[in-house]
Parts: structure tokens; C-alpha cells; sequence
């Protein structure tokens, strides 16, 4: 068994006296697991790093098997060591991909965002709001997507301004009534009105955060990583 496919490495872990597993998240195989033989030698340990782009060939002789890599370098992320919150956002990307998805289970339009995110990561002036979509994104893909295009009660459009954290759907500012302060606010930025502040940044995480963690996590029976929380602080910080 073998295949070839590029992928963003999200994971690596040493193995023995100078192997390393990694973990890459590929166009065709998803999330995907194998051995690299001398891993951790000088030669090779500089190009496995969380974020690097890599074209990747896995040999097992059963498809369950964890299998070899072999891996080729694409483009390497390393810049962003000098951006400490771009770093932090590509650990916490890394992270959530390794605690979320299914193994060997392909999702190409999310693999396709992610690589977007992760090359303007400290790049783009909006990356932090396009890390926001990309959570939403990844709860889309799992199954828990948010519908924020119309409220819930009303079926208006308009001043769209919290989410239901029971159903997350969207609800208008007037339709909330006395149960606003039970609502998660939801950020104008997300909508595209308004600018994508650090604080209205951070409002929408707190969101997608919610259903992250009750009702992803919850179904995983694990806790979000730690990864996830230290961007956030990062960020908080700078509103």
C-alpha cells in the first residue's frame, strides 16, 4: 500500500532512538499518521516542524497500519518564530486539527482553507478575523455548524447581534428581549460590518469557543488544547 499527497504538518512526536511520528493533514488522506525513519537527525528534524508545508509518500503493508513517510519539503513556516501571534495561531490551528478530526477521513474544502490561513498567518491584516471563519468552519465540517444568516425567531436579517448557544442560530437584538444576557453576542465583523478589532476578534471566539467545547469536546470526552487558550490570552491582550 502507498499513495502520494501534500498535506500541512500538524504534529510530531519522537519514536524510538531516532524516528519520529508525525502527523500531517493532507489533501486526499486527511489527517494522517506514519513514521519518519531519522527524524530527529539533524538533516531531517529542521523540516518537520508544526506548519510546514511537505509532500508526503506513506508505505504500510496494510492500509490500518501506522506506515512510513517519506517527506519532502514545499515551503517552510518558520518566519512566523519572529510574529509571536501568528505563531500562536498556527500552534493553535495545529492543535485543533490534531483534537478534532477523524483520522484518515478527508475534508479538501477545509484542508484548502487551512493552507489559505496558514500562508497568511502575520501576512494578511485580517488573518485573525480569517482564523475566526476557520473555526467556524471546522465546526461546520464536524457537524455543529452555526447558522448566523437569519434569527431564529424572527426569520429577519436584520441587526442580526447574538447567537442561541442552545440551537446557534442567530438572533436579532429586538427578538432577544429579556433573554439577551443568555445569548452569545455575536461580533458585527462576522457578518461584514465593522472592523475586525482584536476585542470583536475575541468575542467571536468566546462563540465558536462555546460550541467547541460543549458540544465537540463534550462528544470527544476530552478538553480543547491548551494551544487554543494561549492565542486567545495573546490576543486579548492586544484589544
Amino acid at each position: 500500500m502507498d499513495w502520494r499527497d501534500e498535506g500541512a504538518l500538524i504534529s510530531v512526536r519522537r519514536h524510538g532512538e531516532s524516528a519520529a511520528i508525525i502527523e500531517v493533514f493532507t489533501t486526499s488522506h486527511g489527517r494522517h499518521a506514519g513514521v519518519v525513519r531519522g527524524g530527529t537527525s539533524r538533516k531531517v528534524a529542521p523540516v518537520l516542524q508544526p506548519g510546514a508545508q511537505l509532500d508526503v509518500t506513506w508505505r504500510g503493508r496494510l492500509e490500518e497500519h501506522i506506515g512510513t513517510f517519506t517527506v519532502e519539503p514545499l515551503r517552510s513556516r518558520a518566519g512566523l518564530m519572529s510574529d509571536r501571534l501568528a505563531l500562536a495561531g498556527l500552534n493553535s490551528i495545529c492543535a485543533l486539527l490534531h483534537f478534532a478530526l477523524p483520522e484518515r477521513e478527508s475534508h479538501p474544502d477545509l484542508y484548502a482553507t487551512t493552507v489559505d490561513l496558514l500562508d497568511g498567518l502575520g501576512a494578511k491584516q485580517d488573518w485573525v478575523l480569517d482564523y475566526l471563519r476557520w473555526e467556524l468552519m471546522l465546526l461546520e465540517e464536524l457537524g455543529y455548524g452555526l447558522d448566523l444568516t437569519r434569527c431564529a425567531v424572527t426569520g429577519g436579517r436584520e441587526d442580526l447581534a447574538y447567537v442561541s448557544p442552545k440551537t446557534g442560530r442567530a438572533v436579532a437584538r429586538d427578538a432577544a428581549g429579556d433573554w439577551a444576557d443568555r445569548l452569545l453576542p455575536l461580533p458585527a465583523c462576522l457578518l461584514g460590518q465593522g472592523p475586525a478589532t482584536p476585542g470583536e476578534v475575541t468575542a467571536g471566539l468566546s462563540m465558536t469557543g462555546h460550541f467547541l467545547e460543549h458540544r465537540l469536546a463534550h462528544d470527544l470526552h476530552r478538553k480543547l488544547p491548551e494551544a487554543r487558550r494561549r492565542f486567545i490570552e495573546m490576543l486579548s491582550r492586544q484589544g
